[in-house]
């Protein structure tokens, strides 16, 4: 949220003299968080094949549904992220579900290492699905989450720094695919290790409804970015977009709880389902 709002109040802004503020969404946030979201995409493919007792073709028409979906999207929110990630679905993850998993692992460090030569961005997505699909298959130890964390912190700041503030000689283009890398995993890891203080309940609390309605959340985030987008661009600190955020993520947080109160799917989640199965699926709850 804080990301897109963003990306659209500079897109906006005549005079796009870089501020303060620019360089710590671009080092904090930019590039940090659609690889976590790549990654547990992957991991999700191989969730729903489970529940699908390997269904191919119910994977298909559950990508093909999302294309649409992002194809809709795109008309009002161009840049977003629902169609490429059903497009790269399409033609990496469902070929892939039929790989070995070894075979998965190695296209997806191969694939994320040529896109980090290149400077990262989309390009980054398949090989991530990859890696996901992979780690899912793999179920990398709980105990690496804390060697984990402690070396992409480092990792993060160090690259980030390089990127941010070395110019001798121009910057190479991997770095700053490589510092939004160690951050993503940091920040992923530093969740999990999270979880597992009694800060669990509240996280858990906050997140676990949003997750559940990732999909409604991420699109109803953009009308709300696109009617408030003049006053936020009347912004001159672009501060107004974090607060934006927080209030938006805040009205979610208890949107979601109270729907999911209800219903077992949220509504977009709901048609997704339905439109995937060709059927209708039942959503109230039991009472």
């Amino acid at each position: 949220m804080v990301v897109n709002t963003w990306q659209h109040t500079r897109g906006e802004l005549a005079d796009k003299a870089r501020i303060p503020i620019d360089l710590v969404v671009e080092n904090l946030f930019q590039s940090r968080f659609y690889p976590i979201f790549s990654f547990l995409f992957g991991i999700s493919l191989v969730l729903f094949l489970r529940s699908a007792g390997g269904d191919r073709v119910a994977l298909l028409r559950r990508l093909v549904v999302l294309a649409l979906l992002g194809f809709l999207h795109t008309m009002v929110n161009p840049g977003e992220v629902l169609l490429p990630y059903a497009l790269f679905g399409l033609v990496v993850l469902l070929p892939a579900s039929f790989m070995p998993r070894l075979a998965v692992l190695l296209l997806g460090l191969g694939t994320t290492a040529w896109a980090v030569m290149l400077g990262g961005g989309m390009i980054l997505v398949p090989g991530l699905f990859l890696l996901g699909m992979a780690a899912m298959e793999y179920r990398p130890s709980p105990r690496l989450t804390l060697p984990a964390f402690l070396v992409s912190v480092p990792l993060a700041v160090v690259l980030g720094y390089l990127w941010a503030f070395t110019t001798t000689g121009g910057r190479v283009v991997a770095l700053y695919p490589l510092s939004g890398l160690a951050a993503a995993l940091a920040y992923g890891t530093g969740l999990l290790l999270l979880l597992r203080t009694p800060l669990r309940g509240p996280l858990t609390w906050a997140l676990n409804p949003l997750g559940r309605m990732a999909l409604t959340n991420y699109l109803l985030s953009t009308p709300v970015i696109l009617l408030t987008l003049p006053l936020l661009a009347a912004d001159p600190t672009r501060l107004a977009g974090f607060g934006l955020s927080a209030v938006t993520i805040a009205a979610q947080i208890a949107f979601s709880r109270w729907w999911l109160a209800r219903y077992r799917y949220g509504p977009l989640e709901w048609v997704w389902r339905c439109l995937t199965w060709g059927e209708f699926v039942r959503n109230n709850l039991d009472r």
